[in-house]
């Protein structure tokens, strides 16, 4: 019976109790068949048969020539039985292909219960795709697109969406794939219906959403044309007992929990030390000396007194209020310790101590986070170097202190990378709001700090290092509510493949593919960093670019070599080189030297005064048809780099001053000079970088891809 949504919901349940019932993990072909008429999914006309007879009769009926399948619960691949035999256009034909597919069958395996053999129309044409769906265990759900047949092991040129897709999402899909311009219709070919291919991508992805029990579905080949799709072969692997998802907190008790973890009114030092070399001692000194006002009770039972602190035997002892512990005792003890702060009614345990899953203790992981989760307290870590927050002058941590306030946070699965993080906000002076570790994950993850720094006032950029994410939908969920108005930077370590795991599906085990993470992070409109260099300079930049109104980019250089550079990375980047109007370059030229070049790039050419500069570069600021400007210098005696720099940020403070707000990077090439040049651009809001022409636009192409996501282009 179809429900008001057109599904039969009914059909497929039936189906699939009937697979559970028979301790079954795939469904056949004429099962297969049930679930796609159940959703509306175009198949061929079939049917079954027994004998050799009745595949003869049933071939007549449905008009030849056909196409015959071994039909088994047992043999999922067909082809790799010799199940499988097409274009039979006789009776003769069909009678012998029939005994054909059940002796091999037989042969491929002796114990499989064969039911027949599946006659189905013979359907071709058009141009052969796979649409699938898998469980994915960082993502749950995932459709996949392709183009079919063999060519999908081959290219392995596919594209994923996070299940269920709408259908302006199937569609984008759809065109995600490298050769999409084959489904347009090439050397005289017509074009595919999208919206209908893109109409069995959202009810397929309906499907597995609505029974998660169906683990991995194939629909491949589909032979889709500008008729239609049709899905000429079917398979569905089930799985009856699905791992359980992570626990998920609401949006109000993350940020319950986080406000009170980053805006402390006291902290417990459980562990603290007066014994220098110790972390108990590190992370006193650093919370003290870095300014922060509120209460900090050091826990020791040996000590009276710590750091110029009356000391407490355990965390029972010290008085109430306490927001935060930071354990800095060893593993073992923390379960016991955990329990007397639990009962005391912190809000969030920092797990600064190693030794629990990363070395193999994952009982005692796993215990502690039953303690945590007993008592109400949110983990962080274990195994992590602690958090800095700017604005309450927190250094939670037992490694050097940090003090340059800012707005970007910047979080770190490992403790060596976070450290990265912290050298390299110190040498560029970058403004922090936070620097967070998070290291095993037991509980606190991205997605609850994406929840707290996408509404935290002194935060306006995420970046986040991770090397695997605990609940995939959690973040992208998480993620789509921050985009529209911060951009997330993403650096995913093991980008690389290991080899696709063993699947039971083509889609299976093209899902065993970093490009999962590529394309989910895309979908929920992250900005994904290529290497650590680039999460660092995406999360210092992307606060100091303003957002561009448009896609017109220009290019003003003083080095031919600089603009041809610029240039390719400007397509590099998904960016535009604008196509200058007759008027906009009649006025460029009025302003360069005559074996210069108009145009874009514009080529003011090297020996020109700093008037030049100002003149273009102001002209491109005040044109509202220019959207963004890309500047090059080359180091001249005529136009050093200091003078270079003041001039820019001169002529930009002004423009901004006026109301004109648009993005500028440079590239400065020269002597050593030009390094002081671009810090002081940088420093008066032009991001610009010292001998490289691919970084400021590397930069700047990742705030398109922000603004983009975020819906501002």
């Amino acid at each position: 019976m179809a429900t008001e949504s057109g599904y039969d919901r009914e059909a497929v349940r039936a189906v699939l109790d009937r697979a559970r019932s028979e301790n079954r993990s795939a469904l056949t072909a004429p099962e297969g068949k049930a679930l796609a008429e159940a959703y509306g999914i175009p198949v061929p006309r079939e049917a079954l048969a027994a004998t050799a007879d009745e595949a003869v009769s049933m071939a007549v009926e449905l008009g030849l020539p056909v196409v015959a399948k071994i039909v088994s619960p047992d043999i999922l691949h067909k082809t790799d039985a010799g199940g499988v035999e097409v274009g039979l256009s006789s009776a003769e034909e069909v009678k012998a292909a029939y005994r054909r597919i059940v002796g091999n069958a037989r042969a491929y395996a002796p114990q499989a219960a064969i039911e027949g053999v599946q006659v189905q129309q013979m359907v071709g044409g058009g141009q052969e795709v796979l649409i699938g769906a898998t469980t994915d265990p960082t993502f749950g759900k995932v459709v996949v697109f392709g183009l079919g047949g063999v060519l999908v092991e081959v290219l392995k040129d596919v594209s994923f969406r996070l299940a269920p897709v709408s259908a302006d999402e199937a569609r984008a899909q759809i065109g995600d794939i490298k050769a999409a311009e084959v489904l347009s219709g090439v050397r005289g070919g017509e074009a595919v219906d999208t919206d209908r291919l893109a109409d069995v991508l959202t009810r397929l992805s309906d499907l597995v959403t609505d029974f998660p029990e169906i683990s991995e579905a194939d629909l491949n080949p589909v032979f889709a044309s500008a008729s239609g799709s049709v899905a000429a072969d079917l398979r569905f692997v089930l799985d009856f007992a699905p791992a359980q998802p992570p626990k998920r907190f609401s949006r109000e008790e993350i940020l319950t929990s986080m406000n009170r973890i980053f805006k402390p009114r006291s902290i417990a030092v459980v562990g603290a030390s007066n014994e220098q070399g110790k972390i108990g001692n590190s992370v006193m000194r650093n919370i003290v000396d870095g300014g922060y006002a509120g209460q900090v009770y050091p826990i020791n039972p040996k000590a009276d007194e710590v750091y110029g602190r009356t000391s407490y035997s355990s965390i029972a002892d010290a008085p109430d209020g306490i927001d935060v512990a930071v354990f800095t005792i060893p593993a073992k003890f923390v379960p016991a310790a955990l329990e007397e702060a639990g009962r005391k009614g912190v809000a969030g345990a920092i797990l600064i101590p190693s030794g629990f899953a990363e070395t193999g203790e994952q009982d005692l992981q796993d215990e502690v986070l039953a303690v945590a989760r007993r008592h109400g307290v949110r983990l962080l870590g274990p195994n992590i170097y602690g958090y800095y927050y700017t604005p309450e002058h927190l250094s939670a941590t037992f490694c050097t202190p940090y003090d340059v306030a800012g707005g970007t946070a910047l979080t770190s699965q490992s403790g060596g990378i976070g450290m990265a993080i912290l050298g390299y906000s110190r040498s560029t002076s970058t403004g922090v709001s936070a620097i967070v570790g998070v290291g095993n994950k037991a509980d606190i993850d991205e997605d609850d700090l994406l929840t707290f720094f996408g509404q935290d006032d002194n935060t306006n950029a995420i970046a986040m290092h991770l090397e695997d994410l605990k609940d995939g939908r959690a973040f992208v969920q998480a993620a789509r509510e921050v985009v529209p108005e911060k951009p997330v930077v993403v650096l995913k370590a093991g980008r690389t493949s290991a080899g696709a795991r063993a699947a039971g599906s083509h889609t299976g085990a093209l899902a065993g593919d970093d490009k999962v993470y590529d394309d989910i992070l895309r979908q929920a409109g992250v900005v994904r960093a290529p290497g650590l260099n680039e999460l660092l300079e995406y999360g210092r930049a992307l606060p100091v670019l303003p957002t561009p109104a448009g896609e017109n980019v220009v290019i003003i250089t003083g080095a031919g070599g600089s603009g041809v550079l610029l240039s390719d990375a400007v397509v590099d980047n998904g960016l535009s080189l604008m196509e200058i109007p007759p008027d906009l370059d009649e006025s460029f030229r009025a302003f360069i030297p005559p074996f210069g070049a108009a145009g874009n790039p514009v080529d003011i050419t090297g020996g020109e005064p700093p008037s030049t500069y100002e003149k273009t570069i102001r002209l491109g600021l005040e044109d509202p048809r220019v959207h963004a400007l890309i500047l090059g210098y080359w180091h001249t005696i005529v136009t050093p780099p200091m003078v270079f720099a003041e001039l820019v940020a001169d002529v930009v403070g002004q423009a901004r001053a006026a109301g004109i707000d648009k993005p500028v990077v440079a590239s400065l090439s020269g002597d050593t000079e030009v390094e002081a040049a671009s810090a002081h651009l940088f420093k008066h809001g032009v991001v610009a970088y010292p001998y490289t022409t691919e970084k400021p636009v590397q930069v700047l192409g990742a705030k398109y891809r922000w603004a983009r996501s975020a819906g501002l282009l």
